[in-house]
């Protein structure tokens, strides 16, 4: 089991800035992807990032440039660092780990407003 618990989202303004977090707990030695999807209001949730437990990183088109996807073992965190907001950004960002036995968990979410 793993338990996932996202922070970090809120309203910001058109061009700024925001960095997600994801609290991982319990047994997270068998995670080998970590994701950060998201929904927005009407729209089927997509894929923004992954990153593999070696490293490799994967981002939707319409993030590359702006969004980095990084982790910290130590701390057993997920990030996804958001620059140059859109508005089309708003949505509910979730979290998501794949562990060995191809099992997935989900955090709650978080909402990110860009909205002048």
């Amino acid at each position: 089991q793993v338990q996932l618990v996202e922070s970090g989202g809120g309203l910001v303004q058109p061009g700024g800035s925001l960095r997600l977090s994801c609290a991982a707990s319990g047994s997270v030695s068998n995670i080998y992807l970590m994701n950060w999807y998201r929904q927005a209001p009407g729209k089927q949730r997509e894929l923004v990032a992954g990153l593999t437990s070696l490293g490799s990183t994967n981002y939707a088109d319409s993030v590359k440039g702006r969004f980095t996807i990084s982790r910290d073992n130590a701390k057993k965190m997920v990030y996804l660092q958001m620059n140059s907001l859109k508005p089309e950004d708003t949505a509910v960002y979730y979290c998501n780990v794949m562990v060995i036995g191809n099992r997935d968990y989900w955090g709650k979410g978080t909402l990110v407003t860009v909205s002048s």
